[in-house]
């Protein structure tokens, strides 16, 4: 494959030299519907210099894009922006490789790859705001700790104002096109904030705060080249402000109800809030969890103002997939929501209060009262169930940003 797999001109001096991942479908219960690239970059100066790896099991991919420009054994230097294993997974072998003169990462990096490879190799921590030059090439290294994890940096190019962004800014989403402005921008609007939503929400006080630092600092970003998905050379301004929009996690009126179902009684009630919700101007999303995965819930969440939950009880707990999707948005930790619970039971009934701790664990403001059905809903049950979708959506209209 070495004379097939090429690399992709970014700049003048700088090539992208990353792997695509055409299979993958799951990245930590994240659903990854369009694969994902694990992006690196090649610069090519007077001492060529890698920013990042790939995954273990692409090494070869990137090393062979990296030969179709040099020979891997000329690079001089090696940057690794974040210590996870998409991104470093492959970094032992590569330096056994090219035997590089130096390794750069972050303080907090040096102490993640020293933890995850056990490397008897000397990595050169940079400082937050750092300059260093790598052969003619100048660099200023940015913490961005917690963006998504604590060894997270910036690398940044003041001379062509080219920002190697690591996980920040990018998407799982495999392409034959290396450029945002080649792809649907449909499909770019929509896996950027399905990213944000899986990734990046419980993280949004520092987004906000980094975008401020980066603001204040005066950088100027003619590209953006971030460790997934295309990188952005037109505009790379826009999704800085989605960043920036999405982090606020200002409300729309917008309303979730998520949901599953036994013998259909849950699955009623869902639709008959879901028509309450309508009735009282609200834009619905019914969200059946054996249909919806807990992902898609998570990125319809990013711009909702309402959460409704509903589940039967099965064996005194909730139906296992609202355990589950419950779990993984907690984790995401959303702000400013409000709703409400409704349930169905044959007997014991818990369902109902688990869907309450849930809620008030994730800091909801309920609206109304939680409904609990015995069995199948009758006219009157679903006149309630209506009414309280209405309620909702009248609640929300009041709150929600325009």
């Amino acid at each position: 494959m070495k004379d097939v797999l090429k690399a992709v001109k970014v700049t003048e001096d700088i090539y992208w030299v990353g792997a695509i991942d055409w299979a993958v479908r799951d990245f930590h219960g994240y659903f990854t519907g369009r694969g994902s690239t694990y992006n690196a970059y090649l610069v090519v100066g007077e001492d060529p210099i890698l920013i990042d790896t790939v995954k273990a099991p692409f090494k070869d991919e990137m090393l062979a894009r990296v030969g179709s420009v040099l020979d891997p054994s000329q690079i001089r230097y090696i940057v690794s922006n974040h210590a996870e294993a998409d991104h470093s997974g492959c970094l032992p072998q590569v330096i056994e490789t090219v035997k590089p003169d130096k390794v750069f990462a972050s303080e907090m990096g040096v102490k993640a790859l020293a933890d995850h490879y056990h490397m008897d190799r000397d990595i050169v921590p940079v400082k937050d705001g750092e300059n260093v030059s790598l052969g003619n090439v100048p660099f200023t290294f940015i913490e961005t700790r917690m963006l998504h994890w604590p060894d997270s940096m910036f690398s940044y190019r003041p001379d062509v104002g080219v920002l190697f962004s690591q996980d920040a800014f990018g998407m799982h989403l495999a392409s034959s096109e290396r450029f945002a402005d080649e792809i649907d921008p449909s499909v770019i609007e929509y896996e950027a904030a399905t990213y944000y939503a899986n990734i990046l929400l419980p993280f949004s006080s520092f987004v906000s705060r980094l975008i401020d630092k980066v603001r204040s600092l005066g950088l100027k970003f003619k590209m953006i080249l971030p460790d997934h998905g295309p990188m952005w050379r037109k505009d790379p301004g826009w999704i800085v402000r989605r960043y920036a929009e999405w982090a606020s996690q200002k409300r729309g009126n917008k309303a979730i109800v998520m949901f599953d179902t036994m013998w259909q009684s849950t699955a009623k009630m869902a639709k008959a809030i879901g028509e309450g919700l309508t009735s009282g101007g609200a834009h619905v999303k019914l969200m059946p969890l054996r249909e919806c995965h807990r992902s898609e819930v998570a990125t319809e969440i990013l711009d909702a103002g309402a959460l409704l939950i509903g589940s039967p009880t099965l064996n005194n707990g909730l139906f296992p997939t609202l355990a589950d999707a419950l779990t993984y948005v907690k984790g995401l930790k959303p702000k400013g929501l409000i709703g409400s619970v409704f349930s169905s039971y044959g007997w014991s009934g818990e369902a109902a209060a688990l869907l309450e701790k849930a809620m008030a664990d994730m800091k909801v403001e309920m609206v109304g009262e939680t409904i609990k059905v015995k069995y199948v809903p009758d006219d009157a049950a679903l006149a309630q169930c209506y009414s309280q979708g209405k309620l909702v959506a009248e609640e929300l209209g009041k709150r929600a940003a325009p």
